[in-house]
Order: C-alpha cells, then sequence, then structure tokens
C-alpha cells in the first residue's frame, strides 16, 4: 500500500467511531497523494502521522446550576491540533450534537484553512454539547463561567486564541472573556470576536459571510463574469447566512433562499435581510416569523421540502456540516447550478461534492471559502497586540485581499499538480505544504 493508505487505514483502527473526522481526514489524505508521492520526506520524517494526530486533546466536566437551582452538567472540549506556523486558533461551538469527533473534525480542517490565510495561525477547536438555545441569560452566563474556569488553564495569546462558532456569539464571549480576566488577573487578547469596546474588531461578524462572497466574486471576475444578476441560494439564516447574502446583495445578486433547523424560506423576489436580521440576531425567533411578515414568501418545513429545491446559479450551503447530501447536489445541477461555496465546515458529504465536481460546477470547500472569520480573528489578534483599532474599511480591505490571495493560491497549486479548476484539491494542497514545511524545519515534535 502506498504511504497515504497506510494512514488511512490506520486511522480507521484508532478512530473506529468517529466518522466526522474520518471524514475531513480521509478528503485532505486523498488530495494529499500527489504531493507526498513526489517527495519520500514526508514519508521519512512521519509528517502525515503527526498531522493527523492531535498536539493536546483536553476533555472536562462542565457543572453549571439553572434557574430553578438545578446542577446541570455537559461536557467541555479544547482539540489543540497544530502549532506548527502559531498559536492554536479556532472556535468553540455550543451545540447538543458536539462531541470529540466532531471538535477533531473542525480542528483537523482549521489547520489548513489558518494556513491559507497567509497569516501564524495554527488549528484548533473546541466546544460543548450544551444548548444556549431557550436559556436564560444567567444560565448562559453560569455555564460559560464553569466552562472557562477550566478552559483559562490551556489557553493564551500566544499559546491558543478561541473564537466563537455555532452557538456563541457576542454574549457568550462576553462572558468567558469576563471569567478569563477574572480568573488570570490580565487583559490580553485571549480571545477574538469580542465587544467593539473591550478590544473587538470591526467587520468581524461579517468577515465570513462577506470572505466567502469574496472568494467566489474573484473566481467570477477572473472567468469575465459578475454576481449582478445572479439567483442565489443560501442555507442556514446565522452571521454567515445573513452576511453573505447581504454582500451578494450589495454586489447585485437576488438571494431567494434562507433556513433554519425547522424549515426553509423561498422569496421569489428577494430575502429581507432587514427582516432577517430583526428576526435572528434581534428577537432570535424562526423563519416562521419572516412568512408572516411577508405574505409573498414561501416557509416549508424542514420534513417537507429542502433549501436546494429551487432553481439557482450560485449556491452557498452555510448551516452545518454534512447538510448538502448528494440527491441536493443533483437538485442544484438539475436547477442550474453553476457554482457552490462553502459557508460552513464540510457542508456537503463527500459523495455530494464529487458529483458536483463531475458535473462541471466549480467547488469551492469551506477550509477556503469560509476563512475570512479566522482570518478577521488574526487581525483582530494583530490589533489587540499593538493596542490598536482598525477602521471598517481597512479590514474589510485586508479581508478582500487575503481570500483573494487564497483563491490563487488555491488555482495555482490544483494547477501544478495538474487538476486545474480543482479547488478542493489546490486548497488542501497549498495549506497542507506550508504547514509541512514548518514541521520539517522545526524536527520532531
Amino acid at each position: 500500500m502506498s504511504y497515504v493508505d497506510n494512514i488511512i487505514v490506520d486511522l480507521e483502527k484508532k478512530n473506529p467511531h468517529e466518522p466526522e473526522f474520518l471524514q475531513a481526514a480521509k478528503e485532505v489524505l486523498d488530495s494529499l497523494r500527489a504531493v507526498v508521492d513526489r517527495d519520500g520526506q514526508y514519508e521519512k520524517a512521519g509528517l502525515l502521522e503527526r498531522l493527523v494526530e492531535p498536539e493536546r486533546i483536553i476533555q472536562f466536566r462542565v457543572p453549571w446550576m439553572d434557574d430553578l437551582g438545578k446542577v446541570r452538567v455537559n461536557r467541555g472540549y479544547r482539540v489543540q491540533f497544530s502549532s506548527a506556523i502559531g498559536p492554536y486558533k479556532g472556535g468553540l461551538r455550543l451545540h447538543p450534537s458536539v462531541n470529540l469527533s466532531i471538535i477533531k473534525f473542525l480542528g483537523f480542517e482549521q489547520i489548513f484553512k489558518n494556513s491559507l490565510t497567509g497569516l501564524p495561525i495554527g488549528g484548533g477547536k473546541g466546544g460543548s454539547d450544551f444548548d444556549p438555545k431557550g436559556k436564560s441569560d444567567n444560565e448562559v452566563m453560569r455555564f460559560c463561567q464553569s466552562f472557562m474556569t477550566e478552559l483559562h488553564r490551556h489557553i493564551g495569546p500566544d499559546t491558543d486564541v478561541p473564537a466563537g462558532d455555532i452557538g456563541v456569539g457576542g454574549r457568550e464571549i462576553g462572558f468567558l472573556f469576563g471569567q478569563y480576566r477574572r480568573l488570570a488577573n490580565a487583559f490580553e487578547g485571549v480571545l477574538t470576536g469580542k465587544g467593539l469596546p473591550w478590544g473587538g474588531s470591526l467587520t468581524r461578524t461579517e468577515a465570513t459571510g462577506y470572505g466567502l462572497v469574496y472568494m467566489v466574486e474573484e473566481y467570477l471576475n477572473r472567468s469575465g463574469d459578475s454576481f449582478k444578476g445572479k439567483k442565489i441560494s443560501i442555507s442556514g439564516s446565522g452571521n454567515v447566512a445573513i452576511f453573505a447574502a447581504e454582500k451578494a446583495k450589495e454586489l447585485g445578486a437576488t438571494v431567494l433562499t434562507m433556513s433554519d433547523s425547522n424549515g426553509v424560506i423561498y422569496h421569489k423576489s428577494g430575502i429581507n435581510l432587514d427582516t432577517i436580521k430583526e428576526i435572528k440576531l434581534e428577537k432570535r425567533e424562526r423563519l416562521t416569523a419572516y412568512a408572516k411578515a411577508h405574505s409573498d414568501a414561501v416557509y416549508t418545513e424542514a420534513d417537507k421540502g429542502r433549501v436546494w429545491d429551487s432553481e439557482c446559479d450560485i449556491a452557498l450551503p452555510s448551516a452545518t456540516q454534512n447538510e448538502l447530501n448528494l440527491d441536493d447536489a443533483k437538485h442544484l445541477t438539475a436547477k442550474g447550478c453553476k457554482v457552490v461555496g462553502e459557508g460552513a465546515n464540510m457542508p456537503t458529504t463527500r459523495e455530494a461534492a464529487e458529483y458536483l465536481q463531475a458535473q462541471g460546477v466549480t467547488f469551492f470547500p469551506g477550509k477556503a471559502a469560509n476563512a475570512g472569520g479566522v482570518a478577521v480573528s488574526a487581525l483582530e489578534m494583530a490589533q489587540n497586540s499593538a493596542r490598536l483599532s482598525w477602521t471598517f474599511e481597512e479590514v474589510d480591505s485586508r479581508l478582500k485581499n487575503i481570500m483573494i490571495g487564497i483563491f490563487h493560491n488555491a488555482d495555482e497549486a490544483a494547477k501544478e499538480y495538474g487538476k486545474p479548476g480543482d479547488y478542493i484539491l489546490g486548497a488542501n494542497v497549498a495549506g497542507f505544504k506550508k504547514v509541512a514545511r514548518a514541521m520539517l524545519d522545526q524536527g520532531l515534535i
């Protein structure tokens, strides 16, 4: 067997109950065959064995008290996967689905995503199976304080700098940072996504969604095309989906769909983002409220329809992992979709991604397309270190340049290894080569 095949067999033996992690690792390893087969130094240095094994896994209990005085217990995680090019960097996810497999998959993907930004940040991820939905502010605060009481021992501005992810917004970051500051007796840039008055960065909220659109825009511009007049389907209705929709609309596109866990909204004349922002960012309501506000919009419950059933030119899956399956991919191609850009982390199953590519659909994987969030998180770290605050326009300009650079690095890597237009391969190879060089230079660590 080849070097890559041996690594995959070993991974399956060691991690039999971690499907999300195995899915992510296999996809990357398959892309790297051409690279490692060309150069025997990687096998000699055991580089892939080291790359797929986290440097550190931290799992801990999180006891907290609800408003009725009952003690609850959740599991907390932080997987510090790779610090070869900088301190660990990656979000904290609060969702009932969180388990070790999901955190490892996200942390592994983060290695390559962070490498692609060109900024000095390593890969990590964390979170808990705690569900903030339906909890009072005081319950969320008590959970966050308990979570940070353990986590603070393992993070720091030059060690590990978490950010937000699903279930972790400004409220949660505030509670986490307040507890860190109390315990560490230090005001330092140990979390990103902070509030603007206390070390946050302008554009951070918009960054992932804007960055996603900037990458697709660069591809379209290079092809002599643009977003103007395009029909866009977007899944999700959180920050990524909302601000991807905002930027696409600004560039002349019509956003037709958005979704949440309960259902899908379709609005032929275009999604009204003011209504979406009020429902999702202010009132934290479900999308059924959108249909009540707009009589010409169609709401379909999740078990009766999919966000990918309608006609579109560009699809931007921006909800959660493995939400776009093979049947969805077939629907998209039948409805004329030409470009898919992942706003979420691995929202497309491997079979669906392969089908889309085989049908000539241009596919941008999340590790490249949604890197805008972590890019601006790293810019927030830089501002904190310098005790500076940059304008929205300056951060947005830096974000756009980073996303354009990611596109071209992935594009050039795909061409170098004989698969032009294969941005999965291109992103994996471009991200890997930088991390691999650092690992080789630093010796056996």
